[in-house]
């Protein structure tokens, strides 16, 4: 009932407007037609020659009807003209020009005798009475509002860089939202032939040197990067210069926000670190993942993780016949699920609450849903707290892995990917080293089994859940300080969505028993990256925020390794992907010291690092 008298009340307010505007529209076109006249006449009506008032007079009230029905099909009366733009404008022209000639033509039919010039004058002084009051509506509309926002709250200062189809779209949105409160004093593009000129009124200052200069000159507080079509080297070029100014950036994500013409700031996002990286793409060979894992029953253990829950997203994309997602952390299981279960309302998706150390538990879910492929993400990963809890790292990582890997082979499936580290290269910590086991167990069982075994190790990944990354977002937005371990360490970056195609490629090449290493790229230094986070938020590092050195925590390495030995690498047809080919190894012998080992981790004794240390002899604990 109240909706309903809601539509009547805007139905009978639409209806006053469009009268209102028939009747000012209708005493406009009488005015023109004398005012042409008088025009003609030097401004003088009484030098008008009486046969001539004769002819307006017999012809005006056609005219008011015919062209008052002109503008009615031109949509003149239907349009919202607070909004109008280049389309409602065109639509007053051709209303405008149509009706003249229609007028025109009228008088001639009725012999009805008038200047010659008298049409061109009228044309004119229509199009005046047309299109003034209606866009002046929306320009007073504009200047009222702005001199509202203006009055509320400081402007934000913004710099817009890219004077392209882009940038002209979102400088017209700042002018003219009401919910936008940002004055634009300088545009930045690299066309030599656009410096100098103005786009929207706002002058094109220089090209991509001149921003710090610009950006003091006019204190600029925020950047916007429009160039949707920026490739990834120049983007990570355009952004260093950006970082030199404390201002906080934002950039349009891609080309195909460009369709149909609908740009707008709610496109922008803030610049990433990854966007920083200026490395090349990954190369996504996408047909040789979906035939391999099209109609096969897939299961993820770690599946609600951030590693996990990505392998889950990108297997979903390629229709397997069954998705299984095992997690013993209910949120998060809770989490993926129902994203997937939105994007792929029929994926055949189960979601299963369950701990790798329960073997009994692993065996019941292998023997109910008969997995084709399994991805083995699920583990203890933080490298402090798993010096902490040793015992934990080894019930988790080590037994959870002997579990599925267990599992895999007793009930036949066809092949079962382990996600390793680069910890464990020459490791100095128990996260490490219990990873560097896990490898072992993958190798022992691909010696025994004939399952497709393998292992794929790599770096650290952007984003992911207890990453570095996070916690600078979160000590930044907390004012600070920053906390670095060390001014020299380094580490290896990837972003998720990357990491995982690769680990997916990698069970498609996997034939059992390989370690495969992905290419992580150049090494970057975290002093680096929080320095540059810091400018992507609009602070001076050092100055806005403090970044504090707290010291290597136990066990961690100032840079990690991805090589064993470089002579023992093999290049796969991916160039980002090689496999470490492995002597073997004695599985009875490995059998022996893992039951020990984990025996032990149940007892809680204090000797688990020795006992690590007699499987992986390289492991080197640090203080």
């Amino acid at each position: 009932m109240k909706d309903d008298v809601h539509r009547i009340c805007r139905n009978r307010e639409a209806v006053i407007k469009g009268t209102a505007l028939f009747l000012v529209d209708g005493t406009l076109i009488i005015c023109c037609m004398a005012g042409a006249l008088w025009v003609r006449y030097d401004f003088s009506f009484a030098q008008i020659d009486p046969i001539f008032w004769k002819s307006i007079s017999r012809y005006m009230w056609i005219n008011v009807l015919c062209t008052l029905f002109i503008n009615l099909v031109c949509r003149l009366y239907t349009s919202l003209w607070r909004f109008a733009g280049l389309e409602e404008l065109k639509n007053a022209l051709v209303a405008i020009v149509f009706s003249s000639v229609v007028q025109n033509l009228g008088l001639k039919l009725m012999n009805c005798p008038v200047p010659r010039s008298y049409i061109i004058i009228y044309a004119m002084l229509l199009t005046i009475c047309i299109i003034g009051p209606r866009f002046s509506y929306r320009f007073l509309r504009i200047a009222y509002r702005n001199h509202e926002v203006l009055w509320r709250t400081e402007p934000v200062v913004t710099m817009v860089i890219g004077a392209g189809a882009a940038g002209y779209m979102l400088v017209r949105e700042m002018k003219n939202s009401k919910h936008l409160n940002r004055k634009v004093p300088c545009i930045i593009d690299d066309d030599p032939g656009k410096i100098g000129t103005y786009l929207q009124g706002i002058p094109i200052v220089g090209n991509r040197d001149k921003i710090p200069d610009m950006a003091k000159k006019y204190n600029v507080e925020e950047i916007i990067i429009a160039i949707p079509t920026l490739k990834d080297n120049r983007e990570k070029e355009l952004l260093e210069i950006c970082q030199k100014t404390s201002c906080k950036i934002k950039m349009l994500p891609g080309i195909y926000q460009m369709v149909n013409q609908e740009i707008d700031l709610s496109m922008l996002r803030d610049v990433r670190i990854e966007d920083l990286l200026g490395r090349e793409p990954v190369d996504l060979r996408m047909d040789e993942i979906a035939s391999y894992i099209g109609d096969k029953v897939i299961l993820v253990t770690g599946g609600g993780g951030s590693i996990g829950s990505e392998i889950c997203r990108q297997v979903a994309l390629h229709a397997p016949r069954q998705l299984i997602i095992v997690d013993i952390y209910e949120n998060n299981a809770y989490n993926i699920q129902l994203e997937l279960k939105k994007k792929y309302p029929k994926l055949n998706l189960v979601t299963l609450i369950a701990s790798v150390r329960d073997k009994k538990r692993v065996e019941d879910i292998f023997e109910t849903y008969h997995p084709d492929i399994v991805y083995h993400a699920a583990a203890h990963k933080h490298v402090p707290l798993m010096e902490d809890s040793p015992d934990e790292a080894v019930k988790n990582n080590v037994l959870g892995t002997y579990n599925v890997a267990s599992a895999v082979n007793k009930f036949r499936a066809k092949k079962m990917v382990f996600i390793s580290t680069d910890k464990a290269v020459r490791p100095t910590n128990v996260m490490g080293a219990s990873k560097r086991i896990c490898e072992l167990i993958i190798q022992m069982f691909s010696q025994i089994s004939p399952t497709e075994y393998a292992a794929v190790r790599f770096g650290n990944v952007l984003g992911s859940n207890g990453s570095v990354i996070p916690l600078f977002r979160k000590q930044i937005q907390e004012g600070g300080p920053v906390t670095v371990t060390h001014p020299d360490i380094i580490r290896y970056f990837m972003t998720i969505p990357e990491a995982v195609n690769l680990v997916l490629q990698c069970g498609v090449y996997a034939k059992g028993g390989e370690i495969f290493i992905l290419d992580m790229g150049e090494p970057v230094k975290i002093l680096d990256v929080a320095k540059k986070m810091i400018r992507l938020s609009g602070h001076v590092p050092g100055k806005d925020i403090k970044i504090e050195f707290t010291g290597l925590r136990p066990g961690e390495k100032l840079y990690e390794e991805l090589l064993i030995d470089e002579k023992n690498l093999v290049q796969t047809e991916n160039e980002r992907i090689f496999v470490a080919q492995m002597g073997e190894i004695n599985t009875t012998e490995v059998c022996k010291k893992l039951r020990v080992l984990i025996e032990h981790a149940y007892e809680e004794g204090k000797g688990i690092r020795e006992d690590i240390k007699e499987i992986v002899p390289e492991y080197i604990p640090k203080s």
